[in-house]
């Protein structure tokens, strides 16, 4: 799970690889418009707007009770909360569109289609399974806010949801409260928290300031998750099953409607989907 942070946004492999995808499609498109046709780049564009709004829109109407209670959360995209069900119905919608009132769209724009989706197909699938199934719990001991050692396989045998977050990390500190209300709420899954490099005495005063009360609160001064993970952003969340294996991530702030959604994911027969 590679992760670069830019600015207030986290950008994820998953991210480049669909960034690439849309680029080849665009090269794809503008070649086959030489042979005749027309550049299909505005259409492209077009389509994944459409797309991406149909699939916010989709994750909005999902979660409206949790985006109800907090209406802003609703135009921040980096909670990650997209719904690619209704974005691909969105995306196929204004495909036909396009097909339908610009004919000479039709072979080059089918074409810039059909490579970026080869191209997303081939890399993002199998990437993620390797992932998966390579980036395990590791055997790896982190102190706790008492001074005792503590290592993270202790932890197996339950769902766990891995946030490494620090004090000074606005993100972190805004997703504090979500994070804090899912770990009393679900028992059966262990909610651990890798602080970044920071003493417990510092720890201790920002949690007590901010009002938040969390348990199993690890320390991990010299970032040994983020690197056995891939990640340098933050706040970054891991999703892990019962097993051990990395099923999820979410690299920048939660919101409450997409931490639901990973919960869903992690607990299929105890959330809806």
């Amino acid at each position: 799970m590679q992760s670069l942070a830019l600015g207030p946004f986290a950008l994820s492999m998953d991210h480049l690889l669909l960034l690439i995808a849309l680029v080849i499609a665009l090269f794809a498109g503008w070649v086959s418009s030489r042979k005749g046709g027309k550049n299909p780049e505005s259409a492209l564009f077009l389509i994944v707007l459409v797309a991406a709004l149909g699939a916010r829109l989709g994750f909005v109407l999902r979660y409206s009770e949790e985006y109800l209670a907090d209406p802003v959360q609703i135009i921040d995209i980096r909670d990650g909360g997209f719904w690619w069900v209704s974005g691909l119905a969105a995306g196929i919608a204004t495909t036909l569109f396009c097909f339908w009132r610009q004919p000479a769209l039709r072979r080059p724009l089918g074409i810039a289609l059909l490579c970026g989706g080869i191209t997303w197909g081939t890399t993002a699938v199998p990437l993620a399974h390797i992932q998966q199934n390579q980036q395990s719990l590791p055997d790896m001991v982190l102190m706790s806010q008492q001074g005792q050692e503590v290592n993270l396989q202790d932890y197996a045998g339950k769902p766990v949801v891995l946030n490494v977050w620090a004090t000074w990390c606005p993100p972190c500190v805004r997703e504090m409260p979500v994070l804090q209300d899912a770990q009393q709420s679900h028992p059966e899954v262990h909610f651990l928290f890798a602080n970044l490099g920071e003493d417990a005495v510092t720890i201790d005063a920002f949690l007590m300031e901010l009002g938040v009360e969390l348990d199993n609160v690890l320390l991990d001064q010299r970032n040994a998750i983020g690197q056995h993970y891939g990640s340098r952003a933050l706040p970054t969340t891991l999703f892990i099953d019962a097993q051990g294996q990395l099923r999820d991530s979410h690299l920048g702030e939660l919101s409450a409607a997409s931490l639901k959604d990973k919960l869903s994911r992690l607990l299929p027969d105890q959330l809806p989907q």
